[in-house]
């Protein structure tokens, strides 16, 4: 890597309304002390973020960019150009880990084909945490962002993903916006066999933090309050 570049430097949000030195190093305190080049999923959420781990930071000084699905792979290429002034920056998503089921993957791979060095730091991952919670298989998995919003066509991707995973031993993990969560779980019940193995997970890391893991049939004796809470759905069907 070129010494005279600047780094990037992957730091992590909340999952919700806690304060994130409960749930992240204090070195990233120090970090975004020092660091005036800041990359935003939306403005707004980044300087509120800000704000909570450096309250008497300057805001008008910080030098801000968003990144998001509208980004045009024109903005994008101009976006490490403080790196390559030799300026450090830092990529803050709205929520858990920067690159991971986030737009901000875009920008570390550029970093990486410019040559610019990526330091990312430890903090909340809704996916992992909700995997080392499940108690489903954690060494064959994959995350499969969202369902489709059509029924048919998500009865279809569930099938799907369920033969996989009884294919391969692997738990499948799943996302949605917290709006569809009730929908979502709803369908899942529905559709997948009884025997399968189903977590939901609901607030992680928050003080309303839920996490359960019961096969299908045992589900359908339960109501489950998700709406517009976020919520992560991962399952496992016994192996053939």
């Amino acid at each position: 890597m070129n010494k005279n570049l600047g780094k990037l430097f992957l730091i992590p949000n909340t999952l919700g309304d806690i304060s994130p030195n409960k749930v992240m190093s204090l070195t990233i305190r120090d970090v975004i002390h020092s660091t005036h080049h800041f990359v935003f999923e939306k403005e707004k959420i980044g300087r509120a973020y800000i704000k909570r781990w450096c309250p008497k930071k300057s805001q008008s000084e910080l030098a801000v960019q968003t990144l998001n699905k509208h980004t045009s792979q024109q903005e994008l290429l101009q976006m490490l150009n403080p790196c390559f002034s030799g300026h450090n920056m830092a990529l803050i998503t709205d929520a858990g880990c920067p690159g991971v089921a986030d737009p901000g993957a875009d920008l570390v791979l550029l970093a990486h084909q410019s040559k610019v060095s990526v330091q990312p730091f430890v903090g909340p991952s809704s996916i992992l945490l909700a995997l080392m919670g499940s108690g489903l298989n954690g060494q064959q998995f994959a995350f499969n962002g969202y369902l489709p919003i059509d029924k048919q066509s998500c009865k279809q991707a569930i099938k799907n993903f369920e033969r996989i995973s009884s294919s391969n031993n692997q738990t499948q993990i799943f996302i949605e916006t917290p709006y569809r969560n009730s929908r979502c779980f709803e369908l899942l019940i529905d559709f997948l066999s009884a025997n399968t193995l189903l977590c939901v997970a609901r607030d992680l890391s928050l003080p309303t933090e839920f996490i359960q893991t019961k096969t299908v049939a045992e589900w359908k004796k339960n109501e489950l309050d998700l709406h517009k809470r976020l919520s992560i759905f991962l399952f496992l069907h016994p192996s053939a």
